[in-house]
């Protein structure tokens, strides 16, 4: 049994996995999650501005001294769609490697590969549709689990997401206008469907659509008032498009303030959470699915598998090897 380390960091969260890997299985998965908000006004600056980078730095040497405590021996740090996007993101490359972390950003179709290799963990043989939607971007994945490894028909990925949502339609009023509102789902609608119709999503054949990241978690919990968060419960719980709609149209109608009060919601998510919910929405008309499985079986659990098979001198899972960094 090997025990490694995963870092993500993406456009709202950071996250941090530390997993004992053993013949190709996850066998226990320590995670952590932290809000730092990295893409904190890129939509209108384009950079990654130095309270969002301060933040998200504070993290990671938390995390990393998490790490070490748990004697993990290697630890792999990706980037998603903030670092994607911003002009800057070699400063905060440089950053990181100053605290010893050889990071990569990864394209959306790496981040849409791992997400699914993680996912169809817990539906083997099945062909999923996976869609990790995020602040920045939302990766769709077409594939199954086979006992010859990964088959990966389709990946693309969106710029839809819960912050990219936000900062253009969801911040004039508090709560939004229902123009700005409607905006927001123009907005979303029309890449989804683009992209369903190019890659022919709706007549594969997917036997179920598999939503993981943040907003959907956050649904499940405020739909059950979860206080404490239990990720056994929300684990493979279904959300209906009529449940997504209605928590949705309850959100719009709240301030930010009174978001951060519900029951289930992390007060930081707050700003956000309606952002969210407008793509997942757009996301199920546009795929024609009525209901969707919420899985916490996400990028970090697939990069962790992969972390393992590269230090096991395996070939990767998904065609991408990651940059492994020492910590002990």
């Amino acid at each position: 049994m090997g025990r490694v380390g995963c870092i993500d960091i993406g456009t709202v969260t950071c996250r941090l996995a530390v997993a004992d890997v053993s013949d190709g299985r996850v066998q226990r998965l320590h995670k952590r999650s932290t809000i730092v908000d990295l893409g904190e006004n890129l939509t209108t600056t384009g950079n990654i501005c130095d309270a969002a980078r301060e933040r998200l730095l504070t993290c990671i040497d938390g995390y990393l001294a998490e790490a070490r405590a748990m004697e993990v021996p290697v630890i792999c740090c990706t980037l998603t769609s903030a670092a994607r996007d911003a002009e800057n993101s070699d400063e905060l490359l440089a950053d990181l490697a100053d605290r010893g972390l050889d990071a990569q950003v990864i394209p959306g179709v790496v981040e849409g590969s791992l997400t699914l290799l993680g996912v169809c963990q817990d539906f083997p043989g099945q062909l999923v549709l996976v869609a990790d939607n995020g602040g920045g971007s939302t990766e769709l994945a077409l594939g199954r689990l086979t006992e010859d490894g990964l088959d990966a028909r389709a990946i693309r990925s969106v710029d839809v997401g819960c912050r990219r949502i936000t900062e253009r339609f969801l911040s004039a009023g508090d709560p939004p206008s229902e123009e700005d509102l409607q905006a927001a789902h123009a907005f979303a609608a029309e890449p989804f469907e683009a992209t369903v119709r190019d890659l022919g999503l709706r007549e594969a054949g997917a036997e179920r659509l598999v939503v993981t990241g943040g907003t959907v978690t956050s649904l499940v919990a405020i739909d059950a008032r979860l206080v404490p968060y239990d990720s056994k419960y929300v684990h493979l719980n279904e959300l209906s498009r009529a449940k997504v709609e209605g928590l949705e149209t309850l959100l719009s109608k709240l301030t930010v303030a009174q978001r951060a009060g519900l029951p289930g919601l992390q007060p930081k998510r707050a700003r956000v959470i309606l952002g969210g919910a407008v793509a997942v929405s757009e996301l199920m008309r546009a795929t024609g699915f009525d209901s969707i499985t919420v899985s916490e079986s996400d990028l970090l659990f697939g990069l962790a598998l992969t972390v393992d098979a590269v230090c096991s001198q395996r070939p990767s899972p998904v065609l991408w090897e990651p940059k492994l960094s020492a910590l002990v």
